[in-house]
This record gives structure tokens, sequence and C-alpha cells, in this order.
């Protein structure tokens, strides 16, 4: 796919990107090797290749889930000025 100077300028039109006709070349060229460089990596044979996460075999160290805080709800809440089942309850703001 190759893109032509009017399809860069319409784009920059389109991206409110004030562009001259010399600007608009140079950005021609470097989009045409963008998509000359996608072009060649669609034509990979990547039949039987497992997608991967990461280019290497890395994996997080997990830990056990298990609780470490206590529940200090109740002290939080004291300061609230109205608290109801544990909720903080707050004026209604829409009618």
């Amino acid at each position: 796919m190759s893109l032509s100077t009017a399809d860069i300028e319409r784009l920059a039109k389109l991206a409110r990107i004030d562009i001259d006709a010399d600007e608009a070349r140079d950005v021609r060229d470097k989009l045409d090797a963008i998509l000359g460089l996608v072009n060649q990596l669609q034509g990979i044979d990547t039949v039987g290749v497992m997608p991967m996460a990461h280019a290497q075999d890395v994996m997080l160290p997990l830990r056990e889930d298990v609780v470490t805080e206590s529940d200090h709800r109740d002290h939080y809440q004291r300061g609230a000025p109205a608290v109801a089942a544990g909720l903080y309850l707050v004026p209604k703001v829409i009618e």
C-alpha cells in the first residue's frame, strides 16, 4: 500500500496539522517505509508459533493470598457524619 501526497495532505487537514508540500512528501516517504515493514512482517510464516506475552520466560513471584491487615472499618467510620450498616451515608446530589 502506497500513500499519495494528496492522502497525506488530507490526513494533515483532518488532524488540523499545517504542513507544506515538502513536509507532506517527507511524511509520505516515512509512512511508506513503515507500511513496507508491516508488509514484510505480514509475509512471515508464523504457523505453529505460539504467541507469547514476553520475550523471555519470566514469571512474577507469587505469594499466598492471605489477609495481612486487620479490619479497621469501625475505627475509620467513627469520624464520619453518617454511617449505616458499615456504609458511609452521603447527601443526595441528584434530584
